[in-house]
């Protein structure tokens, strides 16, 4: 009697394996297939940064190039002059990020631990200033700007780096609200018997906020961070509205990759050679070049990234 109990047991169980097993090669599956989405433009963007004109106009050559190239790279180089573009862009787009991560999180602080009047009011009008799109305020604050430069002698604002960074400091950055927001739904999951802990040992709030919250935090504030830097690197309207130029940026200087390639080509005296015309290897390796440093600091942070996404997503203590 053991024996026939023993070989139908044996048998359920290995169906529950298989079973398991073709649910993970599916999920497997259907996750390679969506990653695949996102991957496939960066794979086509690496490729044809390596193929050479040949390669371009042969229809033959999807993927692997016959001849691996290294010159659209390099002349993607020059014509973006990445030695000052890059340097521009770095110090331009962590000024941005440093400033509204530190507003968010005290924001978000604010809103999590503390009741004062007007909360909601304040509340909904952040989330009011997510809403309205940026071309509606954006006169509005050119006049703003103008009309406190035209008041004080010697003074200049529009053409520089303070009013994107003072509309940071102010709460009004690249989708402040939603890194405020961000802030405010995990610092609402920490326990207030943390706080009291700190304020019985005789700590005040900026010290609990410093020493408890940030400490607990450090995986949201990094994401924070990160969202932070990504879009203020790739905005151009605001940037070009204020900056207008004065800052040189990498990804302004990417949207004008046709007319400083003609530029580069009559500089370096081969616009009259009939294969060194544009195409989309040049364009390719640009681009790649562009969003090449986001990429390299995704790489270092990814874990800390995936965490902070995670801990973001859940509300309540």
């Amino acid at each position: 009697m053991t024996k026939q109990l023993k070989l139908p047991e044996k048998m359920l169980s290995s169906r529950r394996l298989l079973r398991r097993v073709l649910i993970k090669i599916a999920i497997y599956a259907a996750l390679i297939l969506i990653s695949y989405q996102f991957i496939y433009p960066i794979l086509r963007m690496i490729v044809l940064s390596m193929m050479s004109d040949r390669d371009i106009m042969n229809p033959a050559v999807t993927w692997i190039p016959s001849n691996f190239t290294f010159n659209n790279l390099r002349v993607a180089l020059n014509t973006l002059d990445l030695q000052k573009t890059l340097v521009g862009s770095m110090w331009f787009s962590v000024l941005l990020a440093v400033s509204q991560t530190l507003v968010s999180s005290l924001t978000g602080y604010a809103f999590a631990r503390y009741e004062f009047p007007g909360k909601r009011i304040w509340f909904v009008m952040v989330l009011m200033s997510f809403v309205i799109p940026t071309p509606v305020v954006v006169i509005p604050r050119i006049m703003m700007f103008t009309g406190i430069q035209e008041s004080v002698e010697g003074l200049q604002l529009i053409g520089t780096w303070i009013p994107q960074t003072v509309m940071a400091i102010l709460g009004q950055g690249i989708y402040s609200a939603v890194l405020i927001l961000i802030c405010y739904n995990f610092f609402r999951m920490i326990p207030r018997s943390l706080d009291e802990a700190a304020s019985i040992d005789g700590a005040n709030s900026f010290q609990v906020f410093l020493h408890v919250i940030l400490r607990l935090s450090i995986s949201t504030v990094l994401v924070v961070f990160l969202f932070s830097f990504v879009w203020n690197w790739n905005e151009s309207y605001l940037t070009n509205t204020f900056l207008r130029g004065s800052v040189p940026l990498l990804p302004n200087r990417l949207a004008m990759f046709d007319s400083l390639f003609a530029s580069y080509a009559q500089g370096t005296g081969t616009n009259a050679d009939p294969e060194f015309r544009i195409n989309e290897a040049y364009k390719m390796s640009g681009t790649l070049i562009a969003i090449l440093p986001l990429l390299i600091m995704y790489l270092f942070v990814q874990r800390q990234f995936i965490k902070g996404i995670e801990n973001a997503g859940i509300t309540g203590e």
